[in-house]
């Protein structure tokens, strides 16, 4: 579970965001998805971003020694 915990995972999870955040702009942009499907998109990247933003919380309470 310490890897959950771990400076990579936290900015994994932050591109991983970012990722379907952006698609969903760019493919509603281009008339790919409807406006529905493309707040589904972003809805997973802010789900994401929440995660990453929780987990470098529980880092930063845990100390310095396990800090990013």
């Amino acid at each position: 579970m310490d890897w959950l915990l771990t400076r990579e995972t936290v900015i994994t999870l932050a591109v991983l965001a970012a990722i379907p955040s952006v698609a969903a702009s760019l493919l509603q942009v281009r008339g790919k998805i409807s406006a529905p499907r493309a707040r589904q998109l972003n809805l997973a990247g802010y789900v994401l971003m929440g995660i990453s933003m929780a987990l470098f919380i529980v880092i930063g309470f845990r100390g310095p020694a396990a800090a990013l």
